[in-house]
């Protein structure tokens, strides 16, 4: 259902060195590019992720409750996507490990503006 999201930024250039990061870990290049847009993403694959400056040319804002959940293969995959946020400007909202007992297996982190993302699995339980 969802095609892509997307997410402001002040700073285009500082933003795509941190989603550039992930994208590559998660082997996802960027898809389309203009002078205050990226996207990274597949043609006809999972959900891509969108990074811009506000149209209205007002600042971005960080929406209270609103996150994006990057899908891992494994358990490393998670922590390699955690480690990459935090060496390119990222924040730590909350470490690499099980959620809960249904199998959740998710790392927390804030992008260079704020962007609450987090990388996970589902693991056996």
């Amino acid at each position: 259902m969802i095609g892509y999201v997307t997410l402001g930024t002040k700073d285009l250039a500082r933003g795509a060195v941190f989603y550039d990061a992930l994208a590559a870990e998660l082997e996802t290049p960027r898809m389309m590019e203009m002078d205050e847009f990226i996207a990274w993403g597949k043609m006809d694959g999972p959900a891509g992720i969108g990074l811009t400056k506000p149209y209205d040319g007002k600042e971005p804002s960080v929406g209270n409750g609103v996150m994006v959940a990057l899908q891992a293969r494994d358990k490393d995959q998670v922590h390699r996507l955690y480690d990459l946020a935090l060496a390119n400007g990222g924040t730590c909202e909350g470490e690499p490990g099980p959620r809960g007992d249904g199998g959740f297996y998710a790392a927390y982190f804030r992008d260079p503006d704020g962007n609450k993302l987090n990388a996970f699995c589902m693991v056996a339980s």
